[in-house]
């Protein structure tokens, strides 16, 4: 199988340069002046054993592959934001036999929380949720950093909404031969949410910095609180606690990497290196949108979305708020909410 990894940034470069560490045959897809650093100089990989060097094909979009394999799987690792244009260039595009990628190829959707799948099964027959649990940095144009070790990251795998199959199964052993936990479930939804319920702290990470008072964790338990909630109204169940971590064991540890420490998550990222554009509509959206769905008050959550999205379109610096005046604004929308 070759891996088409649309969007190789933190988590699709994670994954793109590991599956060719491993031997598989991958072509990266990117833009701007991360798709010129690919070109002109490979994948550049920090990660626990070094700096690693790949060289795998690089495109802006399919018509540069002409007709796609059949053996090709789509890896979607875009921000949820940018779903749309993606499944629109790639869903047309022609595999060699006849049909379209829509119609022939397996996509998985390497994405944080629940949408991405959603908005592929629209266009693509096989869609595949991965709950990606995987600590990675778009470093700058041509570098990523993935600190975790023994295993990369933890890639949780299943059929969008529901079930198993053998090309899942072949996918899952390509990506624990590139030190991956890969595992297989019928329920991938189920830790997608729990995952979401994490990702809640993102746009806390992203408008105030870590969480590292404790401050910000006594925020984000008020946040997680909201979204536990709504959850629980809408009928959807959640991995605990405990079960994630077990999973996940001993085998992801983070160790420091040169070049500084890892800054932030994904949405911090987006807001570090400008794009003007933040996941948050789609993480505490998401959550907005299924309180509003079943009668839930999410002030925080919605707080959060507003604030993120200012930030993003407003260009402001990264966790630039102080703790003490989020918390502020916390209080404020839980009040006018009589939360």
């Amino acid at each position: 199988m070759r891996y088409i990894i649309i969007g190789a940034g933190a988590v699709g470069g994670a994954i793109g340069g590991r599956l060719a560490q491993s031997g598989r045959e991958v072509v990266l897809v990117a833009r701007g002046a991360h798709l010129a650093a690919l070109r002109a100089g490979g994948l550049r990989l920090r990660v626990p054993e070094g700096e690693l060097t790949y060289r795998p094909a690089a495109v802006d979009g399919p018509a540069e592959l002409g007709a796609l394999r059949a053996d090709d799987v789509l890896v979607l690792a875009v921000k949820t934001q940018d779903t749309e244009a993606a499944l629109a260039a790639w869903g047309p595009a022609p595999v060699a036999g006849g049909g379209t990628a829509a119609e022939r190829l397996p996509l998985l959707c390497a994405q944080n929380g629940v949408e991405g799948q959603r908005l592929a099964l629209r266009r693509f027959r096989h869609v595949y949720g991965v709950c990606v649990w995987l600590p990675a940095t778009h470093v700058e144009p041509g570098v990523v950093s993935a600190a975790g070790t023994p295993l990369t990251g933890m890639l949780h795998l299943g059929r969008h909404p529901h079930g198993t199959d053998d090309t899942l199964r072949r996918i899952a052993a390509d990506l624990e031969a590139a030190r991956f936990g890969a595992p297989v479930v019928p329920d991938v939804a189920r830790w997608q949410y729990a995952k979401l319920l994490g990702n809640l702290a993102n746009a806390i990470e992203a408008v105030s910095g870590p969480l590292e008072s404790e401050a910000a964790r006594a925020l984000y338990d008020r946040v997680r609180a909201e979204g536990e909630a709504v959850l629980d109204a809408a009928g959807i169940a959640h991995a605990g606690a405990a079960e994630q971590k077990e999973a996940r064991g001993d085998r992801i540890t983070l160790v420091p990497l040169p070049g500084g420490p890892r800054g932030g998550g994904s949405s911090w990222q987006s807001l570090a290196r400008g794009t003007g554009t933040i996941e948050a509509d789609h993480l505490n959206g998401e959550i907005v949108l299924l309180g509003r769905l079943h009668g839930v008050p999410t002030p925080l959550n919605e707080l959060l979305q507003r604030l993120a999205n200012t930030f993003a379109r407003e260009h402001r610096a990264a966790g630039s708020l102080p703790v003490a005046d989020l918390v502020r604004l916390a209080d404020e929308a839980e009040r006018e909410r009589g939360a």
